[in-house]
């Protein structure tokens, strides 16, 4: 996927070389990655091709550039312990931990879970998902730790892809999220398109007149007795990126410790010592617990439920919520 950025130039970059000016607007790209997009004919000025480095900018130009995702060399497989909760010819289903990215990406060419999946199944993954995720229906974010289904072989990939997304009667994800304050009603359901945010492209957030439909049924577990957080249980009946994160900060109840969604971790009504193991929580608090789907050659029903995280359980008994 690629990345478009726009840059309007403003009456002190009047005059100045077009190269210097988007260096500037842009300091996350270097001047040589700009030169080559440019020369490649990445970039417009006012909705015409640009091609010179050393032009010379007007206030009020608009300049847009798309930057491509690099290209990474075919996944490696790599010998990392997997928790496998269930396997079989056609499938298995693992428990991945936090902090594990689920396929390569810019940044992270290497230690994920395709990389482990390479090694533990060799070749008889399903190659729909392309060489840089070979096997994988679904994805968790990074940091949130849980139970996740791969395919081993191409029919299984695509009835299980198209059970994912069209047969939700037959199939189960419950995620355990601790959040702060305490969800009124207690159990209810959060209806609400999710899309990218008009403010940051790299956020999700509840769209009106766009995205993608998404609704969860969450059912509160436990509460504190000062309602200051809550331990709740989620099920998703879609699929959207970050949904629950998106969803529980959209009714006013983030996770604990999301660094995207969340709020500021310092809490006066926390002891010290409660305090410190927030601070030292590095993660949004949740968990893909159980898993469940009918297994799409033998007609069973596979029932999976990932044990919790000992960091999540040591944050949740902290903060009093017993699980």
């Amino acid at each position: 996927m690629s990345d478009n950025l726009s840059y309007t130039a403003t009456a002190d970059d009047e005059g100045a070389r077009l190269d210097k000016v988007l260096a500037t607007a842009w300091p996350e790209q270097s001047r040589s990655r700009i030169k080559a997009l440019i020369e490649e004919g990445q970039l417009s000025v006012n909705g015409k091709p640009a091609t010179k480095m050393s032009a010379k900018v007007k206030a009020g130009d608009v300049f847009d550039l798309i930057v491509p995702e690099p290209e990474m060399a075919e996944p490696l497989p790599e010998d990392i312990k997997l928790d496998v909760l269930y396997e079989d010819e056609d499938l298995l289903v693992i428990n991945k931990p936090a902090g594990m990215v689920v396929h390569p990406a810019a940044g992270n060419e290497s230690g994920t879970l395709v990389n482990a999946l390479l090694a533990h199944c060799g070749d008889s993954l399903s190659g729909i998902g392309g060489v840089k995720r070979p096997g994988i229906v679904h994805r968790l974010d990074k940091d949130t730790s849980g139970a996740m289904v791969v395919a081993k072989n191409d029919t299984t990939h695509r009835a299980l892809s198209k059970l994912f997304s069209e047969d939700k009667e037959n199939i189960d994800r419950a995620y355990l999220a601790v959040v702060w304050g305490v969800p009124k009603p207690l159990n209810g359901d959060i209806e609400g398109n999710i899309g990218r945010s008009p403010h940051n492209r790299k956020k999700m957030t509840v769209v009106k007149n766009s995205g993608k439909y998404a609704l969860t049924h969450y059912k509160t577990l436990q509460f504190r007795d000062d309602s200051l957080a809550s331990l709740v249980e989620c099920r998703l009946a879609t699929g959207r990126t970050h949904q629950i994160r998106v969803h529980m900060n959209h009714i006013g109840h983030s996770i604990v410790c999301d660094p995207v969604y969340g709020r500021n971790r310092t809490v006066l009504k926390l002891n010290p010592e409660t305090q410190d193991i927030l601070n030292a929580f590095n993660k949004q608090a949740l968990h893909a617990r159980t898993l469940g789907f009918l297994h799409p050659r033998t007609g069973t029903y596979i029932l999976t439920e990932a044990p919790v995280p000992e960091d999540l359980l040591g944050l949740m008994d902290a903060l009093e919520l017993y699980y």
